[in-house]
């Protein structure tokens, strides 16, 4: 009988002899072991489970050292699992101060290689079982790209290539074609001849559309040989015109009374020449000419035959006056072309208007300058005179041809 006001000891199973263990494990019977049902499949290892019941005896409601109650009986609520960096704060000291069970194989140091993949960790029973999943390798895993570089489709940039409409048209021969009319003199024949061009007389309109296929620079109309008719120079303008070849003809003015000019009207050939919008509209001509005199003469000719004229004074205020007025022809001092600069050239080249606008260049170097102001009462008129054919003048075509025929 217990003392009067002290607590009655619970009853609990002595734990067996180790001998009577090791005979009863021997002899193959059970019957001499502790097992707790109840406590399997919570969270403690089985070879535990056995450790703690070979353990002397603890008094009630206490805890063994390993941390788990040996069978309450109660089913208890985990707790979640705490977080990595407050994980290895807690077991830390935890690790330090608690001795390692009696029995209990020494444990061993981890070693860390100094190189090679992260491995998992099984962590401490008391934490329940759970790995520690780290981040892989870079490279290692993930899912491969579909495309670029090393990837399962191979995708190269390919530039499209250009329709055959935006190709440069390739040169059948060398030297490039020149179309003439008439045949040129031995002079600039030879001056065309060293700027690489082959001439080729055409006498016709079929003539000219037999040469299309070759690319032919430009058609170059230079009566130094040879008379021109005005329905013979409109035929061939109109086929190089419906070909997109470049016109380009020459001319020289002349001054003399009426009676004296042995040479045609300038406003003759022009208006054969000029193309026009439609029949209702007159031919627009863009006039550069530097001397007031011989622009005046010119332009009341021309206004005359019924075309409509704007003067400008150099080559540099002419493309101003052909943004204004668009013109169908430009008649122009040959000295007043610019030869290494942009000009009017270069504008109408550059607006898509030179393959269909001729171009009319004339010299008038053997005009006397005192003679001029009688063009402006009507005392001398201006005719169509054979050009100069002097070195500067030479040159001077050869590299309008060049500016001309540049595609």
């Amino acid at each position: 009988m217990p003392a009067q006001g002290a607590p009655a000891a619970a009853p609990h199973r002595q734990p067996l002899p180790p001998a009577a263990e090791d005979d009863g494990h021997a002899a193959g019977h059970s019957q001499g072991r502790a097992f707790s049902v109840r406590t399997l499949g919570q969270g403690v290892p089985f070879a535990q489970q056995i450790a703690d019941q070979q353990r002397p005896g603890l008094p009630p409601g206490s805890t063994p050292p390993g941390g788990t109650s040996a069978g309450s009986g109660r089913r208890r609520k985990l707790a979640a699992p705490p977080q990595e960096g407050e994980r290895s704060t807690a077991a830390g000291p935890a690790a330090a101060e608690q001795p390692p069970h009696p029995g209990a194989p020494p444990q061993q140091q981890p070693q860390h290689p100094a190189a090679g993949p992260p491995q998992p960790h099984l962590l401490d029973a008391s934490e329940g079982r759970a790995f520690a999943i780290s981040a892989p390798d870079e490279g290692s895993e993930g899912p491969e790209p579909l495309d670029g570089p090393n990837g399962a489709i191979e995708v190269v940039d390919r530039q499209p290539m250009p329709r055959d409409d935006e190709l440069p048209p390739e040169p059948l021969d060398n030297p490039r074609r020149l179309l003439v009319w008439p045949a040129p003199d031995g002079a600039t024949q030879q001056a065309l001849s060293d700027r690489g061009y082959r001439p080729v007389i055409v006498n016709s309109r079929e003539e000219v559309d037999a040469q299309i296929a070759a690319y032919p620079a430009a058609l170059f109309v230079d009566p130094l040989t040879g008379p021109i008719t005005r329905t013979a120079l409109q035929s061939l303008r109109q086929a190089a015109g419906a070909a997109k070849v470049p016109v380009l003809v020459t001319a020289g003015l002349g001054q003399a009374t009426r009676e004296a000019a042995y040479g045609a009207d300038p406003a003759v050939l022009l208006k054969a020449l000029a193309p026009r919008d439609s029949e209702v509209h007159p031919p627009r001509v863009l006039l550069i000419e530097q001397n007031d005199d011989i622009a005046t003469a010119l332009t009341t000719s021309l206004e005359r035959r019924g075309m409509q004229v704007a003067r400008a004074s150099a080559d540099a205020d002419a493309v101003t006056l052909a943004t204004q007025t668009r013109p169908n022809l430009v008649v122009m001092d040959l000295m007043q072309v610019r030869r290494r600069r942009a000009g009017i050239v270069d504008w109408l080249r550059a607006n898509g208007l030179l393959d269909h606008t001729p171009l009319v260049v004339y010299t008038s170097a053997d005009m006397d300058p005192a003679q001029l102001p009688r063009l402006a009462v009507g005392e001398t008129v201006l005719f169509l005179a054979e050009r100069s054919t002097s070195a500067e003048v030479q040159a001077r075509i050869v590299d309008l041809l060049a500016k001309i025929g540049t595609n």
